[in-house]
This record gives C-alpha cells, sequence and structure tokens, in this order.
C-alpha cells in the first residue's frame, strides 16, 4: 500500500499581458494592460516515494478551490493513494455543503500519481482510444479597448482561427447582455467564416431575461449554431426556463456548467432542459468525475462536452466516446493564452499549437504528461503549505 506521506499547496501568481477585467471581473483583451493573475501548484507524496502534481489551468476557480484544497489536505494523510474511489467519496461527503471543489484538484492530482507509478498515460489507464482532439477556438470576452471591440474584429479572428485549422469557433461576447448586439456579431462571424465552422455561443448568463435569450437563440437558429451555452442571468440553473427556451428554438442547449455534483444533474436530462451536458476535472469531482458524468450523458445517449482547457481535459477527452470538441480556452488575437503555461511543459495551449487536422494531442508521457518548473513556480510563490 502506498500510503500518502505529505501534501504541499503552492499559491503563484503570473502576468498575462495584453488583458485587462470586463465589469464583471472576467479577463478581456487590452493593447497595453497587465493583469496579475493566480494560480496554484498542488503535490501529493507517498511514503514509499511516488509522486503526484497537478495546475489548474485557468484561475477563476482558484478562489473556490485553494480553501477547499487545504480544508481537505490533512484528511489525506495516511490514506492509500491508489484508494481513488474512495477517497473521492470520503472527501465529497466531507464538503458536502460546498460542492466538493477541492476534490476535483487532489482527485485529479492523484490519477496523476498513478500513472506515473505505472508509467503510463492517464488516458491509457481510463481506457483511452484516440490521441488527436478535434478542438474549437473560445475567445476571451469581448472588451471596449480596441481587440475584440467590434463584429468585424470577431469576424477577422474567426476567418484566422479557420486558417489554422480549428474545427469551430466560440464566441464570449459583451457582459453588458445586449441581445441584439449578441445577435447582430454572432450572424456577422457566421457570414464569415461559412457554414462549414461549427459555430458556438456563450452569454456566460449575462442575458437579463426569457426573451432576451428567445431573441438571441432565434439568432443562433438563422447562423446555424452547433450548440446554445448558458444564456440567461439564472445562472445556469433553472430547468424550467431552459426547458421552455429548449421548445422554442432548434438549435441544441448546452447547460450544467454551473450545477455542482453529479445528482443535480439528472434532472437536466430527465426534465429535457439541456441537450449537451458539460463537465469539468475542475468543478466537477476531477478525472473521476468527469467520467461519471461522461457516462451519466451516455445512459440517455446524450454527448458530455468538456468545459477549458488542460491536460486533464484531454485525458478525459482521450476515453469518452460521447464527446465533440476540445475546448481551447480563452483565446484573443495576439496574445499568449493567459494561463500559467510558461509553468508547465508537455502540454502547450497556445493558438498556434492546433494541427493541421483541427486537433490537439493527448499528452503521451506517465500521468498527465506535464513536468513542471518547481523552481519557477516557487520563485513566484505568495503562500507555501504543507501537511
Amino acid at each position: 500500500m502506498s500510503r500518502i506521506s505529505r501534501v504541499e499547496l503552492i499559491e503563484f501568481t503570473y502576468e498575462a499581458r495584453g488583458f485587462a477585467r470586463d465589469s464583471h471581473g472576467a479577463l478581456c483583451p487590452h493593447p497595453t494592460a497587465v493583469q496579475h493573475v493566480s494560480a496554484f501548484h498542488l503535490a501529493i507524496e507517498t511514503e514509499d516515494g511516488l509522486r503526484g502534481e497537478y495546475i489548474p489551468a485557468h484561475s477563476g476557480k482558484n478562489p473556490a478551490i485553494v480553501p477547499q484544497v487545504a480544508a481537505l489536505a490533512p484528511r489525506l494523510i495516511g490514506r492509500d493513494a491508489f484508494a481513488r474511489e474512495g477517497i473521492w467519496h470520503a472527501l465529497r461527503w466531507s464538503q458536502r455543503h460546498l460542492g466538493a471543489i477541492g476534490l476535483s484538484a487532489i482527485d485529479t492530482c492523484l490519477w496523476d500519481l498513478a500513472g506515473k507509478a505505472l508509467n503510463q498515460p492517464v488516458a491509457k489507464l481510463l481506457g483511452g482510444f484516440r490521441s488527436r482532439l478535434p478542438t474549437y477556438a473560445s475567445t476571451t470576452h469581448a472588451d471596449r479597448f480596441g481587440v475584440l471591440d467590434s463584429k468585424q474584429a470577431f469576424a477577422d479572428f474567426a476567418r484566422h482561427c479557420k486558417s489554422l485549422g480549428y474545427r469551430g469557433f466560440k464566441i464570449h461576447g459583451w457582459g453588458e447582455g445586449d441581445p441584439r448586439e449578441e445577435a447582430a456579431n454572432l450572424l456577422h462571424v457566421r457570414q464569415a467564416i461559412g457554414p462549414e465552422m461549427a459555430l458556438m455561443i456563450d452569454p456566460a448568463c449575462t442575458l437579463a431575461s426569457f426573451a432576451d435569450a428567445l431573441f438571441l437563440g432565434q439568432a443562433c437558429d438563422e447562423a446555424g449554431c452547433f450548440w446554445y451555452e448558458d444564456p440567461f442571468a439564472d445562472m445556469g440553473t433553472a430547468i424550467p426556463a431552459h426547458r421552455r427556451l429548449k421548445e422554442k428554438i432548434r438549435t441544441p442547449l448546452l447547460l450544467t456548467e454551473h450545477v455542482r455534483t453529479l445528482e443535480a444533474k439528472l434532472p437536466w436530462l430527465t426534465e429535457g432542459a439541456t441537450d449537451f451536458l458539460r463537465a469539468d476535472p475542475e468543478y466537477d469531482g476531477g478525472i473521476t468525475g468527469v467520467m461519471k458524468h461522461a457516462h451519466l450523458a451516455e445512459a440517455f445517449g446524450l454527448d458530455v462536452e468538456l468545459h477549458g482547457a488542460g491536460a486533464a481535459q484531454r485525458h478525459c477527452m482521450a476515453a469518452i466516446r460521447n464527446t465533440n470538441f476540445y475546448e481551447l480556452s480563452l483565446i484573443a488575437p495576439g496574445r499568449r493564452n493567459p494561463i500559467p503555461g510558461a509553468f508547465m511543459q508537455g502540454c502547450s495551449d497556445e493558438l498556434e499549437n492546433v494541427g493541421e487536422d483541427g486537433c490537439f494531442p493527448v499528452p503521451d508521457g506517465p500521468g498527465l504528461g506535464v513536468a513542471y518548473d518547481l523552481d519557477r513556480i516557487r520563485h513566484a510563490a505568495v503562500a507555501v503549505r504543507s501537511w
């Protein structure tokens, strides 16, 4: 038995150049601004020398994840590092009032440990059957600063992504929730890229009313969108409203990004309130949780779409039949992806990394297949805790 003997949590910051924050605090492009972004590195070690590591790609979840990881870490000491299912249920129960988001990073770290111990990629441990992942380009939120600030700017960027080989393009619009501006932008982008490229839109819960969501949904129908995601300001949690919206438009809905726990997502399927199920290894119980979501959707004959970029997402997608796209998020013209990519090697999520086939690869090294620059992480650290 490989008993867990030590857990280390390093919080650090890095610069995202060419980005500002919109009125909701979301990253959006800016000609000159610089943002200091928070991140964390988690390591779990065993008494017989095994080690797992993980850095989540996107920072928006970290304020919720970090304190939960810190609260759960002492409970790991002495546990069998390979008993992931037992750990998953025990930690989920202990934070049942909080959505157990911190469990996600711990579970993914344990999968990395197992893969390294067995000298196999996580994808292979999951039964992965593909090594190339069809990818869509997912934009940052729109700005008012001269970068993604107009329908022409979005159209130009979408054409560029198409020329690079991307299979799809997803719009995150302006935070003001103006359905007419969003609809005009969507239709202009469709005209620019033609019918071949999949087109999606995610208002990110900024539309104020059902009427606004319906208006933009009708534009989605006209544009032939692949899906319509989290439209209005119920925060993506109102089943009756989305069931009614689904009855009135043809475009498939993608919901449940903001619904926590597997059980809470089930009614969205049984009551016909979404067409695609959303899952995220950083929100939904790590790799173990994502695979449970995939099997839930599969039992209903539906697809699960993974949220966000990162190594964990790639390994999961490699082993899931009923899924369509890897999300290369969050990107903007002329900027590096505002994720902590410089602190890791083996899984780059930059715009130009897409293959000619419109796909991203699954890392083939042991575990998550990612190496972390610990010297650089420690130099950028703002807090270090260990148990």
